[in-house]
Parts: structure tokens; C-alpha cells; sequence
């Protein structure tokens, strides 16, 4: 560890503390449909797509209502990316004539952009169109983004309203998620992007003669010895830097290549990998100053923000502690920092970062759900592999992706007050809402979805011969590399420990399915929960009124967090990571 590392993970904080108010507050206005700068430009246009589209924007809508309509619009846009893909032979802007993608990799990639995942069983270079990118896949990182902030906003009405039946408009809420907050940023980005040197164009993919060739060793179809001598070289390109900018904006995660955001066309800058974590983080932490705003509690926002902030932290710092330190079975080796050399455990990282900016990007990407990455999870060292894991087992919400990790976090407060109640004896409240039995059962079972999905596919796959065959470490990080397959689906994360194949008929099945369960049967009883408080009366506080805006509910927050996290998913973890930490402190390799 240096102190130039610290530096940056300081001045990565700073930036955040400083847009989240300002972001935070654009966004309030945008969802109370208050005047904005960019009214303008957005207006016109909002008010042409509610003609076309039919949508009374004064009609507000019930929870079901609002449920309903946000599992209509996701369905039939994965519907419509599956054919896509299906269809991707005969569809224009395919200049490297890549063939149409297998049913079980389609429904797989489906399900994964819409929920928000970008989990990637392909090589996207070698099987993703020019239009399958853009028309299907950026699309999508725009369209789950939405989604979820649409969410994320109805439910913080839900809070903020009373004896009211509606919580908002659906169609209205994802078109002004798009217009007012996406689009304009994105745009923005992505010509800094390519002012960085991301790759933006639609040429045919480049040959290029190598400056020396090399011979290459496989087998055909049939088993038999195949010597090839390579002396050319197709280096891919594309519309990288559009789809760059929302890939991160939207927390979704998924590279136009197989390096992901450690390939130079994607991240060939120290400051784009800045920017780009930045980005991440942005309207995730925004939206907790939104939710402060639109509450009338400010402090309940800054709060809620300390939270995820401690939970962030302690992650950074683990992940950065544990790779500076290296490998210790690599006996003689230095890995002391110097002029010289980076130090620590270098392995799957880019020396153009180093451990610092990978431990920080390592740690943004998980706590948010990215998945984006610009080293590789898989070369983490034990422990500092555990914290992206947990990371995600804990739903995601330290700042977690863009709506979810709001409502997530939200859901722990409900319990957090429930708790707090029992323990002084007095009916939980919440900004001035009773907590009851029906909003804590709503509460535990979207919590549950998860850990239920995670725990149950990870236990069949190891136990399967299906599931076995993709990993490629025996022992506890082949057993790791499952139980993150199943983590990153569930909690629409996308990241992987790359070891594992998971582009096979088991895993593109399963973690589809995963990751359908994962988004959208945890958040219909979120929306019930704000359906619940939207139809409740304010209460005024009172001396038993456990208090949600100071450090007390902050330090209630984490360890209710915590405690839930580890009580779920330690036994797991102690079979993978720990293990695995273990034997490399006792010598053992496997």
C-alpha cells in the first residue's frame, strides 16, 4: 500500500461527496415533475412520446398497477433482444458476418440485459454483432437503468406520501429516467470518452501483420493434432465508446469485449478509469440526497448515504490490504512497492492502474451492480476475492446499481426500525409511518429471494456433473467460482470469477433464471411495501420514535446489514474463500 494509492481512493471519495447533493436535488425535481434546465429540449419531446404512446401522464397508478406495467415493458424488450439475437445472421450492421446465437446463450443474454445483469457467457467480439450491440444491448443498459430508478422513486413516494392509493405513473417515471438523466450524461461522456481514445466507429474489424509470428497447438473435431503457424492478427473494434458511457452511468456492466474495462479501446487512460468509476457511482449515491429531498428529511439521506459509505470503506480497504500484501507461496519474491515496481499480487491486473486503482474499481464495481471490471476477480488473492462476494451477497446496496441499490437499502431500514422498535418496546416507525407486520413480511421476503436462489442453484451445481464441468480449479475456488456465478446472477451484478465456463446448456439456463428471480421477484414486494406506506396516515414522532437521521440509526443500518449477511451466507463462504485463505497462509496449494 502506498500513499499516492490512498491519495486517489481520497480524491475518488471527495467527487462522489460532492455531485451527490447536486445530483441528488436535479433528480427530485425531474421525478416531482418540477422545471428543470433542460426542460427546453426534454419537453417537447416527453410530450411527443406520451401522444404516441398513449400514456395520460396525470393517470396515476396503484402498485399493482405500476408492477404490472414494468413486467409488461421488460418482457417484451427481452423478448424482442432474444429474436434479435436469434436473427443477428440476417440483420444489417454485421460486418464480420457472425452467425446467429444458440437459443440457450440468447434466452442466457436475454434475460441478463434486461434485468440489469450484463452477465456475459460469450466472447462479445467473436459473436456480437455491430447491430446487436447497439439496437439490442445498449438499449437495454438504458432500459433496465430506467427501470430501475423508476422503482427506486416509486417507493420513496410510497414513503413520502399519505393516505394515497397510487405511488406514480410507471410509463412516465422510465420516460423521464431516460430523457432528463441518462441520455444527457451518456452523451456527454461518451464524446470524452473518445476524446480519451475509446474506439467509436463501424468499420469492418483490422488486419494487421504480427511482427513476429508464433505457432499454435490444438485439435480438430476429431481429436487429431493440429499445428498452425499465426502470422496475422483481427483486432476488433466498433461503437465502443456509446456504449461505454451507459455501461457505467447505468451500473450494467457488460464489455463490447471480453477484456472488459481492462482492454485499452474500452479503458486506455488512467483518467477514463477514473471517470469511468465516477460514473458508477453517481446516481446511486445521488439518488440518497433525492430520497432526503423528496422525504423532507435530508439528514434520513445523509444517513442512509454514512451507511453505504462505512460498508464501501471497509470493503476498499480489505481488498487493497489483501492484494498489496501478494501471494506468501511465493517464497524469495518481493512484493514490497518501490520505484520500480508495483508490488503485491499483480496477477490478472493491469500494470497501466496497478493494486490501488484495482482495488478500487474492484470494490466500486461490486458495491454498485456493475460488473464491469478492470482486472480479473478470478487472480484476486482469498480474501480479497471475498469482498466482492459479499459485496453482492449483501444485495448490493453499498450504493449498490442504479434504483436497486436505493430500494434495497431501504428495505434493510423497514427492518432496521422493526428491530429498534422490539427493542424499546413501541410500534416501529418510519418518517413518520408505522411500521406493521405486512410491510416486515414484504421486507424479509425480498431479502430472501436472493440468499434462497443463491444458495439453492449453487448447492445443485455442485453436486451435478453439469455444474462441475464448467469450473477449472478443483478445490475451495473452483467451489468459489459456482458460488460467484450464482452471487453475480442474483444480484444482477454481471462480474464473474472468470475461471468458471459458463457458456454451456447448465449455466446459461440456471443463471438466466437466476437472474429473472433475482430482480424481479425481489422487487414486487418492494412495490407492495410502497403501496403499503403510500395508504398509511403520518404520526408525529414521540420519545419512543427511534430517530432514522443521526449516527445511531447509521450504526443500526450496517450491523442489521451485516448480521444478515453473515448469518445467511458465512457457512458458504467458509467452504470457498476462508478455506482457500487458509490453506494458502498453511503452505497448501491445490
Amino acid at each position: 500500500m502506498t500513499g499516492m494509492g490512498w491519495f486517489q481512493i481520497f480524491v475518488f471519495l471527495v467527487v462522489i461527496v460532492a455531485a451527490t447533493k447536486p445530483l441528488g436535488v436535479y433528480m427530485a425535481r425531474v421525478y416531482q415533475r418540477e422545471s428543470t434546465f433542460l426542460d427546453f429540449l426534454f419537453r417537447p419531446i416527453e410530450r411527443f412520446i406520451y401522444r404516441v404512446c398513449l400514456v395520460d401522464e396525470q393517470q396515476e397508478m396503484h402498485w399493482m398497477q405500476y408492477g404490472v406495467s414494468m413486467l409488461l415493458f421488460s418482457g417484451v424488450s427481452m423478448l424482442l433482444l432474444y429474436f434479435m439475437e436469434r436473427l443477428q445472421a440476417w440483420l444489417p450492421w454485421n460486418p464480420e458476418k457472425l452467425a446467429n446465437i444458440a437459443p440457450d446463450l440468447a434466452w442466457n443474454t436475454a434475460a441478463s440485459f434486461t434485468t440489469n445483469t450484463n452477465w456475459q457467457a460469450y466472447v462479445p467480439e467473436t459473436t456480437m454483432s455491430y447491430f446487436t450491440q447497439m439496437a439490442g444491448l445498449a438499449y437495454h443498459n438504458f432500459a433496465s437503468a430506467a427501470v430501475g430508478m423508476s422503482l427506486a422513486i416509486a417507493l420513496v413516494r410510497g414513503i413520502a406520501r399519505r393516505e394515497t392509493k397510487t405511488i406514480g405513473n410507471f410509463w412516465v417515471d422510465l420516460t423521464r429516467s431516460f430523457l432528463w438523466i441518462l441520455l444527457p450524461v451518456c452523451l456527454v461522456a461518451s464524446v470524452v470518452f473518445v476524446s480519451q481514445g475509446v474506439v467509436q466507429n463501424l468499420k469492418p474489424y483490422t488486419s494487421v501483420s504480427l511482427v513476429e509470428s508464433h505457432a499454435v497447438d490444438s485439435q480438430d473435431s476429431d481429436g487429431k493434432a493440429v499445428h498452425k503457424v499465426v502470422s496475422e492478427q483481427r483486432i476488433a473494434q466498433g461503437p465502443v465508446a456509446s456504449q461505454e458511457a451507459i455501461k457505467m452511468f447505468g451500473t450494467n456492466g457488460g464489455g463490447f469485449f471480453n477484456a472488459n474495462s481492462a482492454h485499452p479501446f474500452e479503458n486506455p487512460t488512467p483518467f477514463v478509469n477514473f471517470l469511468q468509476m465516477i460514473l458508477i457511482f453517481l446516481i446511486p449515491s445521488g439518488l440518497t440526497s433525492t430520497l432526503g429531498r423528496m422525504t423532507g428529511s435530508p439528514r434520513h439521506g445523509w444517513a442512509v448515504w454514512s451507511a453505504m459509505t462505512v460498508l464501501f470503506l471497509a470493503g476498499v480497504v480489505v481488498v487493497y490490504a489483501m492484494e498489496a500484501r501478494g501471494n506468501p507461496l511465493l517464497a524469495g519474491v518481493d512484493t514490497h512497492a518501490s520505484e520500480v515496481q508495483p508490488g503485491g499480487n499483480m496477477e490478472g491486473k493491469e500494470v497501466r492502474f496497478g493494486i490501488a486503482n484495482s482495488a478500487l474499481f474492484t470494490t466500486v464495481t461490486t458495491d454498485a451492480s456493475c460488473g464491469a471490471v478492470n482486472n480479473m476477480h478470478d487472480s484476486l488473492t482469498p480474501l480479497g476475492g471475498l469482498v466482492p462476494l459479499v459485496n453482492i451477497m449483501l444485495g448490493e446496496l453499498v450504493f449498490g446499481g442504479v434504483g436497486s441499490g436505493l430500494y434495497m437499502i431501504l428495505v434493510f431500514a423497514i427492518l432496521s426500525v422493526f428491530i429498534a422498535g422490539l427493542m424499546v418496546g413501541r410500534t416501529p416507525e418510519y418518517l413518520g409511518k408505522k411500521i406493521e407486520s405486512y410491510d416486515v413480511k414484504m421486507a424479509v421476503l425480498s431479502i430472501l429471494v436472493s440468499s434462497f436462489v443463491i444458495l439453492l442453484f449453487a448447492a445443485i451445481a455442485v453436486v451435478t456433473k453439469s455444474g462441475l464441468a464448467g469450473i477449472s480449479n478443483p478445490g475451495p475456488h473452483g467451489f468459489s467460482e459456482i458460488l460467484y456465478a450464482y452471487t453475480s446472477g442474483a444480484g444482477n451484478n454481471g462480474s464473474a470469477f472468470g475461471g468458471i465456463n459458463s457458456n454451456t446448456l447448465w449455466y446459461n439456463t440456471t443463471i438466466g433464471a437466476v437472474m429473472l428471480f433475482g430482480r424481479f421477484f425481489a422487487v414486487i414486494p418492494i412495490l407492495a411495501i410502497a403501496g403499503s406506506l403510500a395508504a398509511k396516515k403520518t404520526v408525529p414522532e414521540s420519545l419512543g420514535t427511534f430517530p432514522v437521521t443521526g449516527p445511531l440509526f447509521t450504526v443500526l443500518l450496517v450491523s442489521i446489514i451485516l448480521i444478515v449477511g453473515a448469518l445467511t451466507f458465512f457457512p458458504a463462504l467458509s467452504l470457498g474463500p476462508i478455506l482457500e485463505h487458509l490453506l494458502m497462509a498453511a503452505g497448501k496449494t491445490f
